[in-house]
């Protein structure tokens, strides 16, 4: 079946497509009324907007730059064109200012959430994630949205007068909510915000801002169309095995039918470029009709609003639950990635096993070593967590092999 996309310019029901270069937010933006403020108060700066001087921080950070030699789907050294997560990164700040500006609001919020969101993960990728949370049982788990809210609250310590990055309440509530509302006061995220929650609520019950939820279906349509990519260019995926699968299949078929033979890896990105359009537009026109029948007149509207604002369609919905089924049957359970996931499991446990243990003067540096010391049992946990957390897939694999005898090679 062909995918027939109508150009969201060409649209004119609600928050309708503005021209190049225009920048109106709707009433229901972020910027339509006053940030909520910092934690730590600071002037304002004169050339830039509260939400700007948030993305600026950001890419700063030590956490940030680290994202170069961390895992998407593929080791590092696997390969030089695979997704890490820093392209990854980069490739959800694009899609999110684009559906940002299509729904008139805050496109500056919107790319600094999706640059902070990934902030918190582990080396290897979900592989480091699992093993850090089976290593913390008992300890509070380790989940990254999670370590991504302890990183810009806590662990980056750049500036004179707060740790962290101080970033805006805004900033702050979008990453908590990166998944929707947290009900649970017991969840991870919301242990990670108790600290900042004595300055001001972030009103972890209701749904996040506009630009928050544009972040988080960013994360989506980023995610799926590049791991169809990485996939087939590593052999794990073929273009025929795409047939019958939702939104991946009918235009691979009208691409492999335009482009005819000899078109090589053009097919790929041809691909993806074009699930990626079907998915923005779905998501604006969604959306859109989502806003005209809420009709919001201030931020908080869209917060209290009960459900999603910002959503793909249902048919687009089911579609890419299927296509989310299909990427894991291929190619995260794919025997060679599961081979690899499964050495780098064993390097994260056995490394966190070392830094707990605070008499092993090999394995942490002298200054965290003397921290450990006066921590109880489960912050000495925590911290071993923070420090391996922080670490990029070469450094977890050099650590390893300074501490260790047999380093998997993870190939």
């Amino acid at each position: 079946m062909a995918i027939n996309i109508k150009p969201v310019s060409e649209r004119a029901d609600y928050g309708s497509g503005l021209a190049p270069g225009e920048r109106r937010p709707g009433p229901y933006a972020a910027s339509a009324v006053p940030s909520r403020g910092r934690q730590h108060p600071e002037s304002e700066c004169p050339t830039r907007s509260p939400f700007q001087r948030d993305r600026d921080r950001i890419l700063h950070a030590t956490a940030f730059r680290r994202l170069t030699y961390k895992t998407q789907v593929f080791i590092v050294h696997e390969g030089d064109h695979y997704r890490t997560r820093l392209t990854h990164t980069l490739e959800v700040a694009q899609i999110a200012r684009t559906i940002a500006r299509q729904l008139r609001l805050d496109e500056d919020l919107a790319e600094a959430l999706a640059l902070a969101h990934d902030l918190g993960h582990s080396p290897f990728g979900h592989a480091g994630e699992r093993a850090l949370d089976n290593a913390m049982l008992g300890y509070g788990g380790f989940d990254h949205n999670a370590q991504s809210l302890r990183v810009v609250t806590a662990l980056e310590r750049k500036y004179l007068d707060f740790d962290g990055l101080n970033l805006t309440w805004e900033m702050l509530e979008g990453l908590a909510k990166h998944n929707g509302p947290v009900d649970d006061r017991n969840d991870p995220v919301a242990k990670a915000v108790r600290g900042v929650e004595v300055w001001r609520s972030l009103e972890l019950d209701r749904w996040a801002s506009a630009e928050a939820q544009v972040a988080s279906l960013a994360d989506d349509i980023a995610y799926l169309t590049h791991d169809v990519d990485d996939g087939l260019r590593a052999g794990l995926l073929t273009i025929d095995m795409l047939e019958g699968v939702p939104l991946a299949g009918p235009v691979s078929t009208e691409v492999v039918t335009k482009a005819g033979s000899g078109a090589g890896n053009r097919v790929i990105y041809e691909l993806t470029r074009r699930m990626i359009t079907a998915m923005v537009a779905d998501v604006v026109g969604e959306t859109r009709r989502r806003l005209q029948r809420l009709a919001p007149k201030t931020p908080d509207d869209i917060r209290c609003a009960g459900a999603a604002s910002v959503a793909f369609s249902p048919g687009m919905a089911r579609d890419l639950a299927d296509l989310k089924a299909f990427l894991f049957a291929k190619v995260y359970h794919h025997e060679r990635v599961l081979r690899v996931m499964e050495g780098a499991e064993r390097i994260v446990t056995q490394l966190f096993a070392r830094y707990r243990d605070s008499s092993d003067r090999d394995a942490l540096p002298p200054q965290w070593i003397e921290i450990m010391r006066t921590l109880n049992e489960r912050d000495q946990a925590r911290l071993a967590a923070d420090y391996l957390a922080g670490q990029t897939d070469r450094y977890a694999i050099a650590e390893h092999r300074r501490l260790f005898d047999n380093t998997p090679e993870l190939r």
